[in-house]
């Protein structure tokens, strides 16, 4: 399945708990280094906060992801983090939280609610959307066969992401990765196309 859940743009929460203040950051990302990169942000920003504790998840079926507690108990604040972006269903998503500490301690439990709280709503603040995993491919062909080839690709829905024409032409497709064969097979029927 190449459909998946994610964010539309980042969007952001506030949560209280016993004066402790939870600060969510929930962002799209459509690779690891890039939510590493956001959550670093977030932390540079928020630099005098007491934890920035955080999570991701990239891929569509979800298979690359990390949480960190960041200073608090183990397993209080990255995974219950992570948690909410596997039960919204989402992949594609960086969460951090920024804790400023109130001066009445939560226990586990309560760390655990608190974190888990800030990130649902995070990701309840920002708009969902559906995107799709994408596959590439490049080809030749000649320049005869133009019509033919705009004709597939339109049809496919495919966008073009590189075009070079002379006599012979090159062209590389970005398609959901769900319908890249049935083109690929269409284009390797146009005669003198040449799959790379």
């Amino acid at each position: 399945m190449s459909e998946y859940l994610t964010l539309a743009s980042p969007s952001q929460a506030v949560y209280r708990e016993k004066m402790s203040k939870f600060m969510a950051f929930a962002f799209p990302a459509d690779s690891a280094a890039q939510a590493r990169e956001l959550i670093s942000s977030v932390a540079g920003k928020y630099h005098d906060a007491r934890h920035v504790c955080w999570a991701y998840m990239i891929g569509a079926r979800g298979e690359e992801y990390q949480s960190n507690d960041n200073g608090e108990p183990s397993g209080t604040a990255g995974k219950p983090i992570l948690g909410q972006i596997r039960s919204a269903g989402m992949t594609n998503v960086a969460i951090a939280v920024v804790r400023y500490f109130g001066g009445i301690k939560l226990g586990t439990s309560g760390l655990i609610v608190a974190y888990r709280e800030a990130a649902k709503l995070a990701l309840e603040a920002g708009e969902k959307v559906t995107r799709y995993e994408m596959s590439e491919f490049s080809f030749t062909f000649p320049y005869m066969a133009m019509n033919e080839v705009m004709r597939a690709v339109k049809d496919s829905g495919a966008a073009i992401g590189e075009q070079v024409c002379d006599n012979s032409c090159r062209m590389t497709l970005s398609i959901r990765s769900d319908r890249a064969e049935m083109l690929r097979q269409r284009i390797s029927g146009i005669s003198g196309t040449s799959l790379l």
